[in-house]
């Protein structure tokens, strides 16, 4: 492969793109101290040695690259792949990085690539991934194109990843767990009649990212400043093993009208937990 074709993560470019003219304003030292917390000379070290790999082989490298030990309980739960079915997969999100890529690869492996996550677009930023994501931008004026692209995720013939609460879990009364889930994973399931699959990911954040999560949340900050740790927190939980537990499949049809499309949001949130 062309080295000169290798897509590797630029920071000044990106930070132009999504500020435009603003980007000047930006002082150097930030850039700095961002491309330190995302670790951007280690990640395009790989992304290098990766060219042009993507889908779930380059997953799997990616779960090489961090060190992931999988204990994976409850793949008898797991739909066949030639059941001529598709299925949402629905799962906590307590890391934000190594949990989306786990799954992905575990998925992906069982159902032979033919699985689609719905992320935010920065994501689609890594060449590796962006054939298995359909973007969504939560905080920008894409967020205005989020139900036609929840709804191209659910009419085409993969299975949907999803992380109903958007966020990674944060840290109350001393309790790691996600914020509510969003109900549409529960609306698209019923329309499109896919079962869904609940998935219960082990593992947490440091200290420091759940204080920084609430410290900013008490000060009114819009901005998801501990979405900019992510990457950090990635590298601090690596050569780490954790627990993935599959539960049954839940069909469709119990989503019937006895309770809200929230309210059974929040009933698959609470199975998850109880995984």
């Amino acid at each position: 492969m062309d080295q000169s074709k290798i897509f590797k993560i630029d920071l000044d470019e990106i930070v132009r793109s999504k500020a435009g003219d603003k980007a000047r304003r930006v002082p150097r030292f930030v850039i700095s101290w961002l491309k330190r917390k995302i670790h951007q000379d280690e990640i395009n070290e790989f992304l290098e040695r990766e060219g042009d790999k993507q889908g779930v082989p380059w997953l799997n490298d990616c779960v090489e690259f961090l060190d992931m030990k999988l204990d994976v309980q409850g793949m008898e739960n797991l739909p066949a792949p030639d059941d001529g079915r598709l299925y949402t997969f629905v799962s906590n999100h307590p890391l934000g990085g190594q949990d989306g890529v786990a799954l992905g690869a575990i998925l992906g492996g069982h159902y032979d690539g033919r699985v689609k996550y719905i992320v935010n677009d920065l994501l689609m930023n890594l060449y590796g991934l962006a054939p298995l994501c359909i973007p969504v931008n939560k905080t920008g004026g894409q967020s205005r194109q989020l139900p036609m692209m929840v709804e191209a995720g659910f009419k085409s013939n993969d299975h949907i990843i999803m992380f109903p609460a958007g966020l990674c879990s944060r840290k109350q009364h001393g309790v790691i767990r996600d914020l509510p889930w969003a109900k549409a994973f529960v609306v698209k399931s019923v329309e499109h009649q896919r079962d869904v699959v609940p998935i219960h990911f082990g593992g947490q954040n440091s200290k420091f990212f759940y204080r920084l999560a609430n410290v900013s949340k008490r000060l009114g900050i819009k901005f998801n400043i501990a979405m900019l740790y992510l990457v950090d927190e990635m590298f601090k939980n690596r050569h780490k093993t954790f627990t993935v537990k599959i539960g049954k499949p839940i069909p469709w049809q119990t989503f019937d009208k006895s309770k809200t499309p929230a309210e059974w949001a929040a009933y698959v949130q609470d199975l998850v937990y109880q995984l």
